[in-house]
Order: C-alpha cells, then sequence, then structure tokens
C-alpha cells in the first residue's frame, strides 16, 4: 500500500482521540467542575514535558547551537503577543467571559499537531514500520494532552459542545500536516526551526496561563491532586521518550 494510505489512516485515528471529550457532556456539571482543575494540571504537564522533553531535544540535535534556544524565545514571545492581541480583541471592555488563554491552547495544540503530521509523514516515506510506531507515540502523547485540552476550553469559559468541536478542529490539524508532509516529499527542512518556536509556544502557555490556575486553588487537597496530576503529564511525556 502506499504510504499516503497508512498516513491518512493514522492521522484520522490521531485525530479521533479528540473525541473522548465527549464523555464529558454525559458528566453532571457538579462533576466536571470538580475535575477541570484537574485536566488543567494534566495538560500543563504534557505540555512542558513536550517542550523540554521531546521537542527542544529534538530542534537540538537536528540544528545544534544556540539557535534553537534563541527560537524557543522567539515562541515565547510570539505567544505572548498573540495572547495581549486577543486580550485587546476579545476583553476590551473588562469583560471576559471565555479566557483568552483558551484561544491560546487551541492555537498551540494547531501547531503541535500540524508538526506531529509533518513527523508521522516523514516516518513514512522512511520506512513504514518506523512510521506506525512513530504514530503509536503521537497517539499515546495525545490521549493525555487531548483530555487536558478539552478541559483548559471549558475551563476557559467556552461551552462543552463548542469545546469539543474546537478541539477536534485542533485534532484535525495532524491530518493536514500529514497530507503537506507527504506532498513535500519528506523533505520537511523546516521541521526543526519549527519544533522550538512551538515548544516554546508550550511553555508560555503552561507557565503563564495553566499554572497560575492552580496557583488560585485555596483547598490543600485540590491543589495538592492537581499538582500531582501536572506530574503526572510530565512524566507521560518521560515515558514516552522509550518509544521514540
Amino acid at each position: 500500500m502506499s504510504p499516503l494510505f497508512y498516513i491518512l489512516l493514522s492521522t484520522f485515528a490521531i485525530s479521533i482521540i479528540a473525541i473522548i471529550g465527549i464523555l464529558a457532556l454525559f458528566v453532571k456539571e457538579k462533576i466536571l467542575e470538580k475535575i477541570l482543575l484537574i485536566l488543567v494540571g494534566l495538560s500543563a504537564g504534557a505540555m512542558m514535558g513536550g517542550a523540554f522533553l521531546h521537542l527542544i531535544p529534538e530542534a537540538v540535535e537536528e540544528i545544534g547551537g544556540v539557535l534553537p534556544y534563541l527560537l524557543v524565545i522567539v515562541g515565547f514571545a510570539v505567544f505572548f503577543l498573540v495572547e495581549k492581541f486577543l486580550h485587546w480583541r476579545h476583553c476590551h471592555k473588562g469583560k471576559c467571559p471565555i479566557h483568552t488563554f483558551g484561544y491560546m491552547n487551541l492555537v498551540g495544540d494547531g501547531i503541535h499537531n500540524f508538526l506531529d503530521g509533518l513527523i508521522i509523514a516523514a516516518t513514512f516515506m522512511v520506512d513504514i514500520r518506523l512510521g506506525l510506531i512513530t504514530a503509536l507515540a503521537v497517539a499515546l502523547h495525545e490521549i493525555p494532552q487531548e483530555m487536558g485540552d478539552f478541559g483548559v476550553l471549558v475551563y476557559a469559559g467556552f461551552k462543552k459542545l463548542k469545546a469539543l468541536v474546537l478541539n477536534y478542529a485542533s485534532a484535525l490539524m495532524v491530518v493536514a500536516g500529514g497530507i503537506v508532509g507527504y506532498f513535500l516529499g519528506g523533505t520537511q527542512n523546516f521541521v526543526p526551526y519549527i519544533l522550538p518556536i512551538a515548544a516554546g509556544g508550550f511553555i508560555y502557555i503552561a507557565a503563564v496561563d495553566l499554572l497560575p490556575e492552580l496557583k488560585k486553588e485555596g483547598k490543600v487537597l485540590r491543589f495538592a491532586t492537581s499538582f500531582i496530576v501536572f506530574l503526572v503529564g510530565i512524566g507521560m511525556m518521560l515515558a514516552l521518550r522509550f518509544l521514540e
């Protein structure tokens, strides 16, 4: 079979993981409210772990020197400016029914999913088995990531159905990345330069937007639980390094 078939099959399968959020539509509001902060912690941990344990090391290995670290700073600064613009655009009257970090999460996750698609395509173009291993690693990464992302969108103020639709739209970027990667012939020389920029965005979202939400929690037990889940998110990303 053509590598394109495997690329489309694996990326569509991965995008469906975002539908896991549909389960939350059947959860009672009081229960959902109790687990939202946990999902925020999980997403923050997955983002931090993904940035420091996957994206940055890969960029350093491919590019070398100080440039990857400079691009991380560029990514951090770009996401800061984008969030400031979104704040001006959506909260100019002082009322912000949907927090800007919800939109930021969609942007960051969309970029990350697109990069995943490029990487999956590149590996399938080299070897089918390598592509399957890479797709599996991405899928395992997406499970905690998408659960956390859905929770972040609801926590940011989106209605559950809208959060699910937007989260799936963001997840479909992995399919777009796979198609683009295939037609580029697996020669994505620009990918290593995008990785640290995406990492900078992830670090910004986790450190500036998500972790402060955990810090606001006044109840010791709830804070401790969400912080432990944050560490679990990092641990998951660490474990996935052994599958690469």
